[in-house]
């Protein structure tokens, strides 16, 4: 798995894909945090990071479907799938290896990241909520998770990586905010609502962010990560 991790380090970093995912990822959230004034730090004079955290998920829903769409669907269309069949290492393993690696990337786009709060900090008078922001890096770390396990997910199903891509984001978009936007609908019982709201991925998101991290939102996370990874071995077995 050491090794496929490597693989796919390699191929992200010795092109431009890696270097140009991390960079888009910067200048936008940048901009949201700094720049816009509805939200920019500078002009609101709020020492908040809420901005960040609302639009990140909607940047990554994209950008980690670019990081993963060619992960299984360039191994079919170049024939190296043929290849990774013959050698000893388990699906599993390489499924995991080619998920953990896209994750990576996610994760060292968000250590950049961190140039905010400290910027937050040292501009700020009265100190930043630390443990808030704490919870909502975990939050998103999470968030970026479940978007990797889909997008592996969706390489795996076909050789073109523009179709991975596209279906990656749509089910990160429909889990994220569809349900959210059911549950709003008028008309709705309120148990009914509180339990569509609570199978997508929104609600747990903005519970995590709060700072106070709930084992069932650990749980709902996991279970997503894994139920798309159970099913990418499925699918790379069939193969």
């Amino acid at each position: 798995m050491i090794t496929i991790i490597q693989k796919e380090w390699r191929q992200y970093f010795s092109g431009l894909l890696g270097y140009i995912t991390i960079g888009i990822f910067l200048l936008i959230t940048g901009i949201v945090v700094f720049v816009l004034p509805d939200s920019g730090v500078l002009d609101t004079g709020y020492a908040s990071l809420d901005p960040f955290f609302s639009i990140a998920p909607y940047v990554m829903l994209f950008l980690i479907p670019a990081i993963t769409m060619r992960s299984f669907s360039d191994e079919y269309r170049t024939g190296t799938f043929e290849v990774l069949r013959t050698t000893p290492l388990e699906v599993r393993g390489l499924v995991l290896g080619k998920f953990i690696a896209s994750l990576g990337v996610a994760a060292l786009a968000l250590v950049f990241t961190f140039v905010y709060p400290f910027s937050l900090a040292y501009l700020s008078t009265d100190g930043i909520d630390v443990g808030g922001m704490a919870g909502s890096y975990v939050g998103l770390l999470m968030l970026c998770a479940v978007y990797a396990s889909i997008g592996v997910f969706t390489s795996s199903l076909h050789q073109n990586a523009v179709t991975a891509f596209l279906l990656g984001a749509l089910i990160c978009f429909l889990g994220y905010s569809v349900f959210d936007s059911l549950s709003a609908i008028d008309g709705i019982p309120h148990v009914a609502s509180y339990y569509i709201g609570q199978a997508g991925i929104l609600q747990h998101y903005q519970n995590i962010s709060k700072g106070y991290i709930d084992s069932r939102d650990l749980v709902y996370f996991l279970s997503i990560i894994v139920f798309f990874l159970y099913l990418t071995i499925q699918q790379v077995r069939s193969r």
